[in-house]
């Protein structure tokens, strides 16, 4: 299996440090807003590398952060903390921003159909851990102090840029990193722990042997994944705008600290582009998130799809034109999944040694060239269409197909719940079909047709199914 390696620039072949375990850290949300589409195309990204994996005879063991403190407004160390202005922003704790943040994330992360990671780490619950790097970081000699933290002296890593290359390098000679502090020794140097500001109560910090204050965010990933991986994991994983900066800092305090690579393979997902606009996020306001799927009259497996039309390394231009196509897409792959099961009734599919057929190999061979999905795809539509291979034969493909695109091609439902507004219209309605108050039941059908969810009632009770317009 060849891989993309941001850090080398080449496809490589895959070898885990202890196969066939595949160690995978990835960078998770920063709970203080809504994750938009664009964010989770990078997930969705990662969701299929670990089911490619696996359908590799890997066995991934997925870490995810959840970043509830540290992560200023900019990448770098300017601004205030996302958390607290999220706490400014809603008139809640930042405590209670960050788990709601938190909850919603997940749920729009499983209405996509990926899996959840075998560990969740919040931030807040490794301080320890976070302080004992800096330590670490701090006998070794790599750091100093100025007014307002711990800074990593990156002077002392000469192999700083080698993960950004040298645009990286170019790019802040021009002046590129904002707000350089006349305190801080060189222009890259970043916090590692962060004092609370003088005469102002967080709500997130900290005693440390530095003062009481904040870890850097930086810091936090670093210190996770060894914690729950070891110092040196197979993948790092992320979205592209993570390269010149935090997975730049995350490799130089690990390394600097060990001794030893960080991560073997690092990857990352390209951005999705809202056409004329740019990039999608939150600054600029008007972002879209899981939820407007269902709002829309869309499966949300629908935007599944749609992303694994294009290679996670190319730029994915987003237009509702697309995602309308991607459902119709999707619809025709269920009918003609649909259509083959019919065919090959009782004998169902066909056994596994099937799996020498020449369309599993070439689905395979996809997988394996840096998580080729759109010629996967291919060679699934190809295949379900080849009424010259015996259906149960078909199915079998189709099935183990299904493993590893996750688009419930078996089913219309996605495999996470509807948003808790729509599910909770539906249980209402059903109370009052109980309750024999009709004109209620119209009512709350009308609602849920308009918010895109079409009910029909039947001998064996009430189902429902995405519409979209």
């Amino acid at each position: 299996m060849k891989l993309y390696n941001t850090l080398t620039r080449l496809k490589e072949e895959f070898v885990p440090g202890v196969p066939p375990q595949a160690t995978i850290y990835a960078c998770g949300p920063t709970v203080y807003n809504f994750a938009h589409i664009g964010n989770l195309r990078t997930y969705i990204f990662e969701d299929t590398l670990k089911r490619v994996l696996a359908s590799q005879g890997f066995a991934p063991k997925h870490v995810m952060n959840v970043t509830d403190v540290g992560h200023l407004v900019s990448d770098d160390d300017a601004g205030e903390d996302k958390m607290e202005l999220g706490s400014q922003r809603e008139g809640k704790t930042a405590w209670e921003i960050a788990r709601f943040y938190e909850k919603a994330f997940f749920e729009g992360f499983t209405s996509l159909n990926c899996r959840m990671p075998d560990v969740v780490c919040r931030a807040t619950e490794h301080i320890p851990e976070m302080i004992a790097l800096v330590q670490k970081l701090e006998a070794g000699g790599y750091t100093y102090k100025t007014g307002d933290g711990i800074y990593f002296d990156t002077s002392k890593f000469p192999q700083y840029y080698r993960l950004a290359g040298k645009s990286h390098i170019e790019g802040l000679k021009a002046g590129a990193r904002v707000q350089f502090s006349e305190e801080k020794r060189n222009t890259a140097d970043f916090a590692l722990w962060k004092f609370s500001p003088q005469g102002k109560k967080r709500q997130m910090e900290w005693p440390s042997p530095w003062g009481t204050g904040f870890p850097g965010w930086h810091i936090e990933c670093s210190a996770m994944a060894m914690k729950h991986l070891g110092e040196t994991i197979d993948m790092h994983c992320g979205g592209e705008d993570h390269v010149a900066i935090h997975h730049t800092n995350e490799i130089a305090q690990s390394e600097a600290a060990t001794g030893k690579p960080f991560a073997n393979y690092w990857m990352h997902g390209r951005f999705l582009v809202m056409g004329d606009t740019g990039k999608m996020s939150k600054s600029a306001g008007g972002f879209i998130t899981t939820s407007t799927l269902p709002e829309k009259g869309y499966d949300p497996l629908a935007y599944r799809y749609y992303c694994l039309l294009t290679h996670y390394r190319k730029q994915l231009e987003f237009s509702w034109a697309g995602v309308e196509a991607a459902a119709r897409g999707l619809d025709g792959l269920r009918s003609l999944a649909a259509r083959v099961k019919a065919e090959a009734g009782a004998s169902g599919p066909a056994p596994a040694a099937d799996r020498n057929a020449k369309f599993f190999i070439t689905f395979a061979e996809a997988l394996a060239d840096d998580v080729n999905l759109p010629e996967a795809l291919a060679v699934l539509w190809e295949t379900l269409k080849d009424a010259s291979v015996p259906a149960p034969r078909r199915l079998a493909f189709a099935l183990a197909a299904e493993e590893v695109l996750a688009l419930n091609l078996f089913s219309g439902k996605p495999e996470g719940e509807l948003p808790a507004e729509l599910a909770a219209l539906i249980k209402d309605r059903e109370a009052a079909r109980k309750a024999r108050d009709f004109k209620r039941s119209d009512e709350l059908r009308k609602a849920l047709s308009d918010k895109g969810v079409l009910i029909e009632d039947t001998p064996e009770g009430t189902t429902w199914k995405f519409s979209r317009g």
